[in-house]
């Protein structure tokens, strides 16, 4: 069975760090593009950050451009999201997703990804 597993969430203070891990099974992650989607109250799922299966090609949202760093670990199956300067905008329920359509890219689309994790919640609050 295919799983993704979202952890690390939590609250954190504007200005604070956070890292997201998203653990996989049942596939071998490094044929997957692996995306990282969020969504907020009220607010349409949207592309935060992803990487692909082959080549370390990556891509971020405009949104997080020199905050956010993704980072793949093959030896543990799991994909990281480290999250810095954070702001409250940045609260929502932040999901993995696995897109093996083509490997060596990675697209933050979520329609290009078949398998999803049940997502962990970041607040960012003072």
């Amino acid at each position: 069975q295919v799983q993704l597993v979202e952890s690390g969430g939590g609250l954190v203070q504007p200005g604070g760090s956070l890292r997201l891990s998203c653990a996989a099974s049942g596939f071998t992650l490094d044929y997957y593009a692996i995306g990282w989607f969020r969504q907020a109250p009220g607010k349409e799922r949207e592309g935060v950050s992803c990487v692909s299966g082959r080549g370390g090609s990556t891509n971020y949202a405009d949104s997080v451009k020199g905050r956010f760093t993704i980072s793949r670990d093959n030896a543990k199956n799991t994909v990281y999201l480290q999250m810095s300067s954070l702001k409250p905008e940045d609260t929502a329920v932040y999901y993995c997703a696995a897109g093996g359509l083509n490997p060596w890219a990675c697209p933050l689309l979520g329609d290009e990804y078949t398998d999803w994790g049940q997502g962990t919640q970041v607040t960012v609050s003072a």
